[in-house]
């Protein structure tokens, strides 16, 4: 059934003419919820149309609304609230849209569009596992993912690791350097907790060199380095003397110990192995791709628990030397220009922002120099209109750059480069640290929150009648359920902070209270077959106000997905969600369902299992799962 706003519209547009003889058309019509504290199913908005009507916002109103009231067979009555026209709709309307609901599932679903969009989501990098910031960012990106699609937009997604760089070398060195050939199958670790080990370790070993060197600095005991420029170090150290600043002290301290630490011999080490892999070293290169594997039979894992897949997998070590050709591209079009040791940059000052480099003096390229080649090879890959980059918030200067920088050498896409933008994830002090101690691990987090739904649900008591294997699918139904329900509810440019017990609970604004109200739907319709049979039609007999209001909530579902895709903001979704569960429970306290008559009983049966197909629908969008029962 189309859309109330849709078929209300005409008819507004109608009584313009009628009564003011006005044209107006569709779009220049305003449509809004009506607040809970007054009467009415939808609000039309009077107050831009008052250019039409010649009247002041009230008598504007009600001449529309009695209109509408005599014209429109949608429109049972009104009231007017100063400039906003509140209008009933009638029985015949929520007759049709209860028929239309029931019989092909259609509650309004968006139209598909034209626009392609991209989404790039997760990011990680090979020389540790995921942990909760990812996890926040996969269940973001899915998230957004979901929405898109659902709204009609022509959607593909894609992942780029960063399967390169230092931080790989340094697991790999401290690897070669252990000693012991530790592979995944003789330690019985995954792939990626393992070389994550080897990172850690790696970390412990530069500690263990840089802090002596660092008192050595201090103390301006030079001969304690070797093989070391330490002009910059001494340098800073006789500004750290005189600084008086406690800002600008930390800030000189930490300059100190950056340098220092890439003094040191391991960090030395590290270095060569990259120039090595970066030259092709047959031995090197053969370790990098051992480890990588690890890394990725290990992620995979993850990946699948938490419901995650891509339309395709970039990789830095293919991408890192794109770009360059687009500097010289925009050297030749005089949008960068080159300073005098022969780095080159870009001047964005203009832009509100500074000059920024993009190619450094030995020719060498810097982040920025193969996003701008990695946008070009993914334009060319699928064509999009929006490319949408799911990338936390401390980045957002980065991405501001590469879309000026694309602006300026004239891409076609530049302006659809967008950057969803979203706020971190802090945990309660010492809750569920991973095994390194320094991080939240995502199999970790995923572990304990199962765990967690396990000892919740069996303290309840109600675990009769489920197979082992069933139990423990439920448990991690519950468990993801909860941890993403969390994790999406904010709106996600905010920060939050995850409290797992609370994400847990039965009762409140939990993922768990949804699943909930969905198996005890399901309970509903399983009991209504066995009394009356399969439930495969219903008439609406009479309607309760709760019902009516069930009803109304159903009937946003659609709107709600266009404007959740439309924001990239899948709390909208998850507040909407959460208030039809809430309402339905309302519905299920206050009237009877199997004591109210065969018609009657029929009637809330199927509004029943309209809700859990909203719910079940609506979660799944957002990749959480919903359990026949609990």
């Amino acid at each position: 059934m189309e859309k109330i706003e849709s078929i209300l519209a005409p008819a507004i547009v109608e009584s313009f003419h009628a009564l003011f003889g006005a044209s107006i058309s569709t779009n220049q019509l305003t449509f809004n919820d009506t607040p809970k504290n007054f009467t009415g199913d939808i609000t039309l908005v009077v107050f831009p149309l008052l250019k039409f009507t010649k009247l002041n916002p009230e008598a504007s109103g009600n001449a529309i609304g009695a209109w509408m009231k005599e014209h429109c067979e949608w429109v049972d009555d009104f009231n007017v609230v100063k400039g906003f026209l509140n209008l009933i709709l009638s029985q015949r309307y929520w007759t049709g849209f209860f028929d239309a609901a029931f019989s092909t599932g259609d509650f309004g679903k968006p139209a598909s569009k034209s626009e392609k969009v991209l989404v790039e989501y997760s990011s990680p990098n090979t020389n540790k596992p995921l942990h909760l910031g990812h996890v926040r960012n996969n269940v973001l990106g899915a998230a957004v993912s979901g929405l898109l699609k659902e709204a009609g937009y022509q959607l593909k997604t894609c992942n780029l690791v960063n399967d390169r760089g230092i931080h790989i070398c340094k697991s790999m060195l401290a690897w070669k350097l252990s000693g012991k050939d530790d592979t995944p199958e003789s330690t019985g670790m995954k792939g990626d907790k393992l070389v994550g080990h080897y990172y850690v370790a790696f970390e412990k070993q530069l500690q263990q060199e840089a802090t002596p060197l660092i008192e050595a600095a201090m103390a301006k005991n030079w001969d304690a380095f070797t093989n070391t420029d330490t002009d910059k170090i001494a340098l800073l150290v006789d500004k750290l003397a005189v600084a008086e600043d406690i800002g600008k002290q930390e800030e000189l301290k930490d300059q100190i110990k950056t340098l220092v630490r890439n003094a040191c011999p391991v960090m030395q080490q590290a270095r060569e192995m990259l120039q090595a892999w970066e030259a092709g070293d047959d031995k090197v290169v053969a370790l990098w791709k051992m480890m990588n594997g690890w890394v990725y039979d290990g992620m995979a894992v993850t990946y699948d628990a938490l419901g995650v897949h891509f339309d395709k997998i970039y990789f830095e070590s293919n991408t890192y030397l794109l770009g360059k050709d687009i500097v010289q591209e925009g050297l030749d079009k005089g949008a960068f220009f080159r300073k005098e040791d022969g780095s080159v940059w870009v001047d964005l000052t203009e832009d509100g922002l500074d000059e920024k480099l993009l190619l450094r003096s030995d020719g060498t390229s810097v982040y920025i120099t193969q996003d701008l080649g990695t946008a070009d090879l993914r334009y060319g890959d699928f064509g999009f209109d929006r490319c949408i980059y799911v990338v936390g918030n401390e980045q957002e200067y980065h991405f501001k750059v590469l879309q000026l920088v694309m602006k300026k050498l004239g891409r076609s896409y530049a302006d659809g480069l967008h950057h969803f933008s979203y706020g971190m994830v802090d945990l309660p002090s010492g809750k569920m640290k991973s095994r390194e101690g320094t991080v939240v691990d995502a199999d970790d987090l995923i572990a304990d929150m199962i765990t967690t739904a396990k000892e919740k649900t069996e303290a309840l008591g109600k675990m009769e009648g489920f197979s082992p294997k069933e139990a423990e699918n439920l448990y991690r139904i519950i468990g993801l359920g909860a941890l993403k329900f969390f994790l999406l509810r904010v709106d996600p440019r905010k920060r939050i902070l995850f409290n797992p017990e609370e994400s847990i609970d039965l009762q409140g604004y939990t993922g768990p209270f949804v699943q909930y109200t969905y198996a005890r739907i399901r309970s509903i319709l399983r009991r209504f077959e066995i009394e009356y049979g399969h439930l495969n039609e219903a008439n609406i007999v009479s309607l309760e106000p709760i019902e009516k209001e069930l009803l109304a909530k159903l009937n946003k579902y659609g709107n709600t997905i266009e404007e959740a895709a439309s924001d990239l903001n899948p709390a909208r979704l998850i507040d909407y969600i959460y208030e039809l569960a809430k309402l339905y429970n309302k519905l299920y306290a206050d009237l009877s369902i199997f004591n109210a008559g065969v018609e009657t009983a029929r009637q809330r049966v199927a509004l029943s299992a309209l809700t859990g197909k909203v719910i079940k629908d609506g979660f799944g969008i957002l990749g959480i799962e919903v359990p026949e029962r609990m």
